[in-house]
């Protein structure tokens, strides 16, 4: 991407009159900004703390009450439910699964042909963006860090495993969705993956070879002639593959049905309530989370923050707070979408380096997002989803060129949203018995699916249960913390830079995949 837009190329593009920079997402426009709940009144205990109102916190809680309605469970949320990346996200609810394959694989028994696979690249696309020190964590003085993993399952068939619960849980949140009256213009037509020139031909060729040996089969993900049937027609496509493990989804009618079924159950929600601190146990002292109106004590606390964790104490190189941006159009005519196809409704995106992810809504858009700033110094966010010119002008020339009939469509909204990076780019789910603390979440964009297997995971934890899903590779998982600044800063800047200039010479005049990236992923250590 350019560094900065011109004059010229923010006047080419069309807007409508009531186009929007921020105010959350197009999402919360679309249906309204809820109605806030009543903040933290005072000090108080419970059986489970949960951190954060988003997919991750708000399916914990869930999960917890259908499985032991007794349970006290309150939710402390800093703005609203869904303020975050639940509703900011590309609406992907797919089977993708952050990061390469190979190191949880690598934990157990030695895994063969080839590197690991994952959608390794600037960034991640399951949930559209908005969708990695030692021990895992800060669990306090002699706490033992990851003791949820200690049974979990390594090796090449634990890996297997996982990618099988990712494809179980698309299917789960769909029925939750049903069950529950939730109402989130979910449509289960599957996910797209486009080529537009022969380096990500050959990249995408690789990654279905790789993923039929991580859990996908044949019938998981397979080549497509990119201009046969069903018919989406994406302009300079060269190859594309298919996964039917995909739905789109609406995110904010999907997290704001969700917060209301799990209310609903029993649960205190409670919005407004800003934790600054997460405590572990400290002898007869429960741990407890830390706000302004008071401290919420239980037996667990389970932090579910992803791109906010730094704003908590002793968090703040735990995560990186990644920005993903998006546009939406005004709705397309019925002569544009014969042209384009897309009448299954797939979760569509490419095999570039910084790539973008899109849908196509229920009311006839196109919702379109990647990478714009990818990382402010120092953690820093813009929690008004304020999107800069130039990553506007870029994601409009993405979409001119991938649907040149939608050119002169109008963009409606733009916005942005922080997703959660740890440092080797791969999710964890933890719960340490000692310290009572728990957590889920770096997901790279991934968390739509991945934080409903997290929320389900986390019960089984925290009810002291052995189970299929407490076995996971992820389970227990180890990270270290991000360089201090300004290392982490110059490092993800350059790391997406050089993601760029590949994309770039693949685009001009390569025919494989660049040198440029490969160097990208040896900084960034994935």
């Amino acid at each position: 991407m350019k560094p900065f837009a011109s004059a010229a190329e923010m006047r080419a593009i069309p807007r409508s009159q009531e186009f929007r920079n921020g105010g959350v997402s197009f999402w919360f426009r679309d249906i309204g900004l809820p109605e806030r709940r009543p903040a933290l009144p005072g000090s108080a205990d419970y059986d489970v703390c949960i951190v954060g109102a988003g997919y991750t916190g708000l399916w914990t809680a869930y999960y917890l009450k259908k499985a032991q309605p007794d349970l006290r469970v309150a939710v402390l949320e800093r703005e609203f439910a869904g303020f975050g990346a639940s509703g900011r996200n590309g609406g992907w609810l797919s089977a993708e699964f952050a990061g390469s394959r190979r190191p949880y694989g690598a934990e157990g028994d030695a895994a063969p042909g080839g590197r690991g696979t994952g959608r390794g690249r600037a960034g991640g696309a399951g949930g559209g963006g908005i969708g990695r020190i030692g021990k895992v964590g800060r669990a306090g003085a002699g706490a033992k860090a990851g003791t949820g993993g200690k049974g979990g399952k390594g090796g090449k068939g634990g890996m297997v495993a996982l990618q099988r619960a990712m494809m179980d849980s698309v299917d789960e949140v769909i029925a939750v969705a049903a069950a529950e009256g939730i109402e989130a213009d979910i449509v289960k037509g599957g996910m797209r993956l486009v080529a537009t020139n022969p380096a990500q031909k050959a990249r995408l060729i690789t990654e279905v070879e790789e993923l039929h040996t991580w859990g996908y089969w044949p019938e998981d993900l397979y080549l497509l002639d990119p201009h046969g049937e069903p018919r989406l027609q994406v302009d300079g496509a060269v190859a594309a593959a298919y996964s039917p493990h995909a739905a789109r989804v609406h995110p904010a009618k999907l997290v704001v049905g969700l917060a209301a079924a799990v209310e609903a159950l029993g649960v205190d929600i409670f919005e407004g309530t800003a934790v600054t601190e997460i405590q572990p146990r400290d002898g007869a002292v429960r741990p407890g989370a830390v706000t302004e109106g008071g401290t919420v004590r239980a037996d667990h606390v389970i932090r579910a923050t992803e791109g906010f964790t730094s704003t908590i104490q002793g968090w703040r190189r735990e995560w990186l707070p990644m920005n993903s941006s998006m546009i939406v159009t005004e709705p397309l005519t019925e002569a544009m979408w014969d042209h384009i196809g897309w009448e299954r409704h797939e979760v569509l995106g490419d095999q570039a380096h910084a790539y973008f992810y899109a849908q196509r809504t229920a009311d006839g858009r196109i919702a379109i997002g990647g990478r714009g700033v990818p990382y402010r110094f120092g953690s820093a966010r813009d929690d008004r989803g304020a999107t800069p010119p130039q990553t506007i002008a870029e994601l409009w020339r993405v979409l001119a060129r991938l649907f040149p009939v939608a050119s002169e469509v109008p963009v409606a909204h733009a916005w942005s949203g922080v997703l959660g990076v740890p440092r080797d780019w791969r999710p964890t789910v933890n719960l340490d018995q000692e310290s009572g603390l728990g957590w889920a979440g770096g997901y790279v964009g991934n968390g739509v699916t991945t934080s409903n297997l997290a929320g389900r995971t986390l019960r089984d934890l925290i009810l002291g249960r052995r189970t299929d899903l407490t076995q996971l590779p992820w389970v227990g998982h180890r990270v270290r913390g991000w360089e201090p600044e300004p290392l982490r800063w110059v490092g993800t800047h350059l790391v997406y830079g050089l993601y760029r200039g590949a994309d770039r010479r693949e685009s001009d005049r390569v025919s494989r995949t660049s040198r440029l990236a490969e160097i990208a992923g040896r900084i960034a250590g994935r």
